[in-house]
């Protein structure tokens, strides 16, 4: 029988996978190394269970002890993994813009989860750095981890991962790409492959709001470099100790949005079911294929399974709030769809300068459309009203009737989009549109401007 005395041991050997329709107009030949068939979907299984094999060498951890670390999830799972099956208590601490998915399966296997903020330096007390190390000093019999300085990260993937990839591209390999967190696997990966072939090219895929890109090119830790950013798994605030600089040959940012998109697009594109931090990597490749031949083998590295972002990057409500969902909006009807079910807020001519202050205020609205008898015949906007009344504070009991604007035009629910925005310009900030039912909706220069970006 062939079998495995617990699920540690069938870690690694993951598959090797060629590319199809994505990296169609990519000269080179493509290939992913899926992570994900490892027992904790992602490959920060092995460098897990190696950090924890090199503590209790060197007497770090001690049976029925606790081991604490600060993670984005996968690494935690590797944990947890290895915890079970050697008997110590896991603290896993997260940033809040990690998915729900990855909070629920830690606990799932038996973590304790604490939840730090995302928008803090690292030196903040609340920061996941600041709580890790902090937990770990006032837990008795526990051991912090700290993937990012604990070296025992790289060396993991210099004896498993790297090897691996040599052996599955018979040594032809010529570019390795992986996005970059803690660095363990770029570094590991890295320097075994370079060691076996110093011409191989080590490119690593950064996100906007880490420093590695800059840091990489200049020397430079620009700390203006650094803010809130949507994509997990990749990027830092930091330089942790694993990043090998001297190993990584350039680094490539992509950008939160098409991180998502490409994420989804390796799901339905190549039946290929990965997180995050793979739509960055499989990006990254495309921004750069210009630099490849025909002559060329990439392996792009899947860090993690597509199930830990079920809620986010796979959800379209998600995706449609960050603006990260590419539709096509064609007509009036369409600019309209998100908020086409609220009313029309409206002004009388002859209410007051202060009732439309009011409503702008109470509505949170910017333009107003004037009736009289039931007609259109006018339009005020906050814009206009704040400096007439900064000129001459008076007005604001002054009927609308003797401040307002030329009426909005009005289009029907067909108008293309094109035709839509020729109207709307400095002096017109929005149009109407005639929904055929003695009904009017407004479009203003917000929609038109959302649905571009």
């Amino acid at each position: 029988m062939k079998i495995y005395n617990n699920i540690l041991e069938t870690i690694g050997n993951t598959p090797l996978v060629k590319l199809n329709r994505l990296t169609k107009d990519v000269k080179a030949l493509v290939l992913a190394k899926v992570e994900t068939t490892n027992p904790g979907n992602s490959v920060k299984d092995r460098m897990a269970v190696k950090m924890i094999e090199d503590a209790e060498k060197a007497g770090l951890i001690h049976p029925g002890g606790t081991i604490i670390e600060g993670t984005s999830g996968n690494t935690g799972m590797g944990l947890a993994l290895a915890c079970i099956i050697k008997g110590y208590k896991l603290i896993c601490v997260l940033n809040d813009k990690q998915s729900k998915e990855k909070m629920d399966i830690l606990r799932a296997v038996g973590a304790e989860v604490v939840v730090c903020p995302t928008a803090v330096e690292p030196t903040d007390p609340r920061s996941y750095y600041s709580v890790s190390r902090r937990l770990a000093q006032e837990t008795p019999n526990s051991w912090y981890v700290n993937q990012y300085d604990n070296l025992s990260n790289r060396l993991a993937h210099y004896e498993s991962t790297g090897p691996e990839i040599w052996e599955q591209t018979d040594g032809k390999i010529t570019h390795f790409i992986v996005g970059v967190g803690t660095g363990g696997t770029i570094s590991g990966v890295g320097r075994y492959l370079k060691e076996k072939n110093p011409n191989i090219k080590i490119w690593g895929i950064d996100t906007y709001g880490s420093v590695f890109k800059k840091y990489k090119e200049t020397g430079i830790f620009d700390e203006n470099e650094i803010y809130p950013y949507i994509t997990e798994g990749i990027g830092e605030d930091i330089l942790p100790a694993n990043v090998d600089f001297d190993v990584i040959d350039l680094f490539e940012k992509v950008t939160d949005k098409d991180a998502a998109v490409y994420t989804r697009k390796l799901a339905r594109e190549e039946g290929i079911f990965v997180g995050n931090s793979a739509g960055a990597a499989i990006k990254g490749l495309l921004q750069l294929k210009n630099e490849l031949t025909e002559n060329d083998v990439v392996v792009v590295l899947f860090h993690d399974h597509g199930s830990r972002y079920v809620g986010k990057i796979f959800n379209d409500e998600w995706m449609k709030e960050r603006g990260f969902l590419e539709e096509e909006f064609t007509t009036a009807a369409d600019l309209i769809a998100e908020h086409g079910n609220r009313p029309l807020i409206t002004l009388y001519a002859e209410e007051l300068v202060s009732h439309a202050v009011a409503k702008m205020r109470k509505f949170g609205i910017s333009q107003i459309p004037v009736l009289k008898d039931n007609k259109f015949v006018g339009s005020i906007d906050d814009s206009r009203v704040y400096q007439l009344l900064v000129d001459q504070p008076e007005l604001k009991d002054a009927p609308i009737s003797s401040i307002m604007a030329p009426a909005f035009p009005i289009v029907t629910k067909g108008t293309h989009v094109d035709d839509l925005c020729k109207l709307i310009n400095r002096d017109t900030p929005a149009v109407l549109v005639d929904l055929a039912d003695g009904n009017f909706h407004i479009v203003t220069r917000y929609d038109v401007i959302a649905a571009m970006s």
